[in-house]
């Protein structure tokens, strides 16, 4: 298994539905930035894996043939939330078994306005099982968003144990509109104090309506190579990928009759704990950090899957400034989900983007000093969760 490298990244910015581009324009943007980035040609590609959730079959080759039609294989990708970073594990492992020695990872995806739905109502929903344990756990609520229910299920129920505050994954989001202000890229960079977070329109458990990521239209790509090719083309720039792992649901996410084993606790665990051991580098060693912070809730519960501070004290670890500049390790310098926004299948390839940029020193206003090591946490329901480690070092 070959070291496998990020030779260039790039994305276009984040947009509300309705003012985007096509998903195939926005693709082909994104995708030859990265190239350009890189510094090679589209010819030099081997494989290309294209990620988005709402889209026909064989969207992937009509954003990437604007590229250029070389009769490279091209495979399209979809597992809900954490479909770019799956777009993103298949170019790596391409890359790391010697198959190719230069692939693409591209993500995009042109969403409509308002809360996620079922697309098809005419055969069985692939949440079902999780629906059920999720309606006997909590019942449910009609009247308000299938993600916020299971998210802001999850949060409560933490917070009961802890007896963490509302006012405590507010200030997750407060942050969020912080980082964001140096983000061009993102939709949201307005600030919001936790006072008008609380205050705006409740939606379910402890989340209000600015606690909740907005359906966005974008794309992301990203240029993965071994380190043979960066040798060959004098790609000095290239950040290593150290570890990656890949994990879905186990039994204890329905048996365990837990609302944060059914939003996928145990699987952003296992996957961070195999990318920490494989890489030989434990959270203490981490400096920036993009996470699935779909809602206030789901980045509170990853600072402990990613054991980023023991279990019971996320809390703590917000308030006392941990989680951004200046305190241990900075979370979603991008804005992160809730306010650079989340376009599903670009969502794990501008982590990815916004990581490299940092351990290249090219994150401009929103720069992590000293960045080192970065670890990307991308999850979706139904499920899947990647964990990647990337390196300059």
């Amino acid at each position: 298994m070959s070291k496998v490298k990020v030779a260039g990244v790039g994305m276009i910015p984040f947009t509300k539905p309705g003012q985007s581009d096509d998903y195939a324009t926005m693709g082909e943007k994104a995708a030859r930035i990265a190239i350009e980035d890189a510094g090679i040609s589209y010819s030099e590609i081997g494989q290309v894996y294209v990620g988005y959730v709402y889209g026909d079959s064989t969207a992937g080759q009509a954003a990437v043939y604007g590229l250029g039609m070389t009769g490279v294989p091209v495979f399209n990708v979809n597992n809900n939330c954490a479909t770019g970073s799956s777009a993103l594990f298949l170019a790596r492992q391409a890359v790391a078994s010697g198959m190719v020695e230069c692939a693409l990872a591209l993500g995009f995806e042109q969403m409509v306005p308002g809360a996620l739905g079922a697309t098809f109502t005419d055969r069985p929903n692939p949440m079902k099982r999780m629906f059920k344990e999720m309606a006997n756990l909590q019942g449910v609520d009609k009247q308000a968003p299938g993600a916020a229910q299971y998210f802001g299920g999850a949060g409560r129920e933490y917070a009961e144990q802890y007896g963490t505050r509302d006012e405590t994954f507010a200030k997750i989001a407060e942050k969020a509109r912080k980082h964001a202000a140096n983000n061009p890229y993102a939709v949201f960079r307005n600030q919001l104090s936790v006072e008008e977070i609380m205050a705006s329109p409740h939606i379910y458990g402890p989340l209000t309506r600015y606690q909740c990521c907005p359906p966005t239209c974008g794309a992301a790509a990203a240029v993965i190579c071994s380190e043979a090719f960066a040798n060959k083309h004098g790609l000095n720039n290239a950040i290593t990928i150290k570890a990656q792992a890949m994990t879905t649901d186990y039994a204890s996410t329905l048996e365990d009759h837990s609302m944060r084993k059914l939003i996928g606790f145990d699987m952003a665990k296992a996957a961070a704990d195999q990318v920490y051991e494989q890489a030989g580098v434990g959270p203490e060693d981490i400096q920036v950090v993009e996470l699935h912070d779909c809602f206030t809730a789901n980045e509170l519960l990853t600072y402990e899957a990613l054991s980023l501070t023991p279990e019971g004290t996320a809390e703590k670890f917000i308030w006392d400034g941990d989680n951004t500049y200046g305190g241990r390790v900075v979370t979603n310098p991008s804005g992160g989900l809730l306010s650079k926004g989340h376009p599903l299948g670009a969502t794990g390839l501008a982590q990815c983007t916004e990581l490299v940029w940092q351990l290249r020193g090219d994150a401009g206003d929103r720069q992590v000093a000293g960045a080192r090591h970065g670890l990307q946490h991308n999850l979706g329901l139904g499920g899947a969760c990647v964990v990647t480690l990337y390196s300059n070092e």
